[in-house]
């Protein structure tokens, strides 16, 4: 796997691991969803994460346990969060609104510079996906990490690829708690 393929699949890694936060707050009966840029207000928190990765041309058999802090504020129509992995600042996550076509994106910034990416998500009742594609030698490959929320505190999540956006591989999948 090159370089910026691997920088991808951090990101959306990363992303996956942030939208664990979105439904942390979910609305009650008798409390409206948020709507628009506010959903992601509920990014911030901490999270445990525990994953296995599956030996694919795009990964490598590992154990994963994780633990994530998100600081995060909002600012007119920037939605920002300074991601924690393990302790150590690792990027600055920017999401943004588009409310005609019901789209966000998400702009990251690593913490020790190199290439930044952006990338969008699609969200569909509790199921929130991150897709992106690679091309290389004229073949293209479309990656996603899916989110379905089970519970306020609680997301399980799997990334995955294809060729054809009809079969999907994984490439790992795992579980991620609210501890904070």
């Amino acid at each position: 796997m090159n370089r910026k393929m691997c920088a991808v699949l951090l990101c959306c890694l990363s992303l996956g691991v942030l939208t664990t936060a979105l439904f942390s707050a979910a609305p009650t009966a008798t409390t409206a969803a948020p709507a628009g840029l506010d959903k992601i207000a509920l990014y911030h928190g901490t999270w445990k994460l525990v994953a296995e990765h599956f030996d694919t041309p795009y990964s490598k058999a590992s154990h994963e346990e994780t633990t994530v802090r998100n600081d995060c504020f909002r600012s007119a129509g920037f939605y920002t969060c300074n991601q924690f992995v393990n302790g150590e600042s690792k990027a600055m996550l920017v999401f943004t609104y588009d409310a005609k076509a019901d789209v966000y994106t998400s702009h990251v910034v690593p913490a020790e510079g190199g290439e930044g990416g952006s990338g969008k998500l699609l969200i569909k009742d509790n199921v929130w996906t991150f897709p992106w594609e690679n091309t290389e030698n004229g073949k293209t490959t479309y990656f996603r990490v899916v989110n379905v929320i089970t519970s306020n505190d609680a997301i399980e999540y799997r990334m995955e690829f294809s060729a054809d956006r009809e079969h999907w591989t994984a490439m790992a999948k795992g579980h991620e708690q609210r501890v904070n």
